[in-house]
């Protein structure tokens, strides 16, 4: 942790983000939120509405997939080496062809105005300050426009480039330190889809994933008692479809009617999607884009990450929608492995769903995802605007970051299935995947 012995190397010193926080202490200057995820969820509940914190909290069922997600990680143990020369750490990585500080990305996540007023605009500017990637929700409670400027400005705010682009037919080839990404929810009219994509490649959101596994919400008990859904509410979540001039020229007088027109035809329900209709777009997109990535969000299996490359995907995000959709499904580390060895040499494979702590991002690279997408946790930092989503993720990296440092591990090459042990027959305590908060 000394300031005077960290030589420069391929990586910032977020170990340094530590020291920062324990020699605020004796000043009295305290976060706003806890570094810890479990009180960092208990801070969240205190900060936000009910109906904000059951949307971002909420999970499919018993909540055993959820359950699931985190217990999958408790199952890998590393194996830490000693007297390894990790004085400096290389935790770059590439990620579609944007050179990244770290191998995380905001995962897409919706109205974000539930969490805070700035919404996405706060969790975009983080995102541009740190240089990270930043992936858009289609369900967004800002326009894709306000974002992309709130993401640059801050971006723009570094006086050195880290992404370099090597695709040809980007906009945005080194206009700012960190990419960022489009998460689509396809309509039912084609032409809202493509809309949106143009939009999207206008503003410089240069890889598109489709998301396959929200045909409709999958049944969450906590917010059906309480009748959360913001989107019917008719004053929050229509913003995205509200800026969209072909979806307000078609069904515009509808949506003053009926404030679940947007939510309830052009962004997930009611009509699952199809790999033809998942092929069709991905080759307007990449006619669009001049052959930009195209990722499935929402592979759980072999079968499923093979038929996306075969249809021309350019990598999937193995996820299970961090456990709101199938409730007993098998928890997403527990299929990585399996997809990694039959298509990781092929595409790109992100990872999302139960990632809470700098060993957790060690343990899913180690299994082979490229990257990594962490979602609730910069949501409950949210809670307090956007300087706690700026310490949640700063945490994560010196987390990160502290954890390769005294693993023995310098580099992300370094993680590999050998430094971790899988114990499949251990038990993760009852209530550690995340604190009892009920009503």
């Amino acid at each position: 942790m000394d300031p005077y012995n960290k030589p420069k190397g391929p990586s910032p010193h977020y170990s340094l983000y530590q020291r920062e926080l324990f020699k605020n202490g004796p000043q009295g200057k305290l976060p706003s939120v806890s570094t810890h995820p479990s009180k960092l969820q208990h801070d969240a509940r205190n900060n936000l509405t009910n109906n904000g914190y059951w949307y971002a909290s909420s999970n499919a069922g018993m909540g055993w997939t959820h359950h699931a997600n985190r217990e999958a990680f408790f199952k890998y143990r590393i194996i830490p080496r000693t007297l390894q020369d990790t004085n400096t750490r290389d935790l770059t990585t590439t990620v579609f062809g944007h050179k990244v500080p770290a191998p995380i990305l905001f995962a897409p996540i919706g109205i974000n105005k539930i969490y805070h007023p700035k919404g996405e605009l706060a969790a975009a500017t983080v995102a541009g300050e740190l240089g990270l990637p930043y992936c858009l929700s289609t369900a967004s409670s800002y326009s894709i426009e306000d974002v992309a400027a709130a993401h640059d400005k801050s971006a723009a705010v570094k006086n050195e480039s880290n992404s370099v682009n090597e695709y040809s037919g980007s906009k945005r080839e080194t206009e700012s330190n960190a990419p960022r990404f489009f998460q689509l929810y396809a309509s039912q009219d084609p032409q809202v889809t493509q809309s949106l994509l143009r939009r999207a490649w206008q503003n410089g959101f240069d890889a598109c994933m489709i998301t396959t596994d929200t045909p409709q919400l999958g049944y969450r008990p906590t917010d059906t008692d309480i009748g959360n859904y913001a989107f019917y509410a008719g004053n929050l979540g229509n913003e995205m479809g509200e800026s969209d001039p072909v979806f307000m020229r078609k069904y515009g007088d509808e949506l003053k009617h009926d404030p679940g027109r947007w939510i309830d035809h052009s962004v997930w329900h009611g009509k699952p999607l199809t790999w033809p209709a998942v092929e069709e777009i991905r080759n307007f997109w990449h006619e669009l884009t001049n052959g930009r990535p195209f990722l499935v969000k929402g592979v759980q299996s072999v079968a499923d990450a093979e038929k996306a490359l075969s249809i021309g995907c350019d990598g999937i995000v193995v996820t299970n929608h961090a456990g709101r959709q199938v409730d007993g499904a098998v928890g997403s580390l527990e299929v990585l492995p399996e997809i990694a060895a039959a298509v990781g040499h092929k595409c790109t494979i992100l990872f999302d769903s139960g990632i809470r702590t700098g060993s957790d991002i060690m343990k899913a690279m180690a299994l082979g995802a490229h990257a990594v997408m962490v979602g609730r946790m910069w949501v409950w930092g949210l809670s307090t605007g956007e300087p706690g989503c700026r310490h949640v993720i700063k945490s994560l990296l010196a987390d990160l970051d502290i954890s390769m440092t005294v693993g023995g591990f310098q580099s992300l090459s370094d993680l590999n299935p050998d430094i971790l042990k899988h114990d499949p027959h251990s038990t993760m305590p009852p209530g550690a995947a995340e604190p009892s908060i009920l009503y």
